[in-house]
């Protein structure tokens, strides 16, 4: 018997794969499919970086404005509509009279008069007491919160305000004054600080409010302990504008 190696013996066998090939392979068809996936994920864009991207604060300022400029288009729209309905409306004197009373009344007409103005901002970051006694502020402790302005709304009212606006945006019955962080949410819009509260009325009448309101009196020891802004001018006369937005009234109705 010839010990010699028959040359065709396992030809038809089939070639065993390495683990360690099997292996490789799989690890680049992985690789390929991320690539794959990436590129049609970017569209050509770098997705390594979020410049590309369309922020949150970007698209909060964007609708921001996009809502200014509907309120803007309302307002001019709601002139239009009652110059027509002024030329016959069948009414007499007395009731057009009554009706721009109810008109002032709810704030959707220009208000013209003497006029105090609270300026409210937030304290530099890097405050530090300027009172003896008083700890290292915390950051809530520098930056104005929504008590703070619906404490000057309020006093204003109380001190006999015909109007009042906030920022470029005038108040009415159903108004909110919110904050979510350190920015204003108002109708709609938002604002960043410094925040500016105009109110028509007599000056020395709002100005005793704004004094005699305790939420306002807590509020200044942070203006005296860590730098807080306030500021209170008389403005002379001023015009207030109207309300510009929807006057649609919205209630809860109970479920049947």
């Amino acid at each position: 018997m010839s010990n010699s190696a028959d040359p065709h013996e396992g030809a038809g066998r089939r070639p065993r794969w390495r683990p360690v090939r099997v292996l490789t392979g799989a690890v680049f068809a992985l690789a390929g499919l991320i690539f794959f996936t990436s590129f049609n994920t970017a569209k050509g864009t770098n997705i390594r970086t979020d410049a590309s991207l369309l922020k949150l604060s970007d698209l909060i300022q964007e609708r921001s404005h996009k809502n200014g400029a509907l309120d803007e288009s309302n307002g001019s729209l709601r002139d239009d509509v009652e110059a027509l309905a002024q030329r016959d409306d069948g009414g007499t004197k007395a009731d057009d009279a009554r009706l721009k009373a109810l008109e002032e009344n709810a704030g959707t007409k220009e208000l013209h008069g003497e006029a105090v103005t609270v300026t409210l901002a937030d304290a530099p970051p890097d405050a530090t007491p300027k009172l003896p006694g008083y700890p290292d502020p915390q950051p809530n402790d520098l930056v104005i919160h929504q008590q703070d302005l619906q404490a000057v709304v309020n006093a204003l009212w109380q001190g006999g305000a015909k109007g009042i606006k906030v920022m470029d945006q005038r108040l009415i019955s159903t108004s909110a004054v919110r904050c979510v962080g350190n920015t204003l949410i108002l109708q709609g819009r938002v604002y960043s600080p410094p925040y500016k509260v105009t109110a028509v009325g007599n000056p020395d009448k709002l100005r005793t409010a704004l004094a005699a309101s305790p939420e306002i009196q807590n509020y200044m020891l942070y203006v005296n302990a860590y730098g807080l802004g306030w500021k209170v001018d008389e403005d002379g006369t001023v015009t207030v504008p109207g309300y510009s937005g929807t006057v649609d009234l919205h209630y809860a109705k109970p479920v049947r």
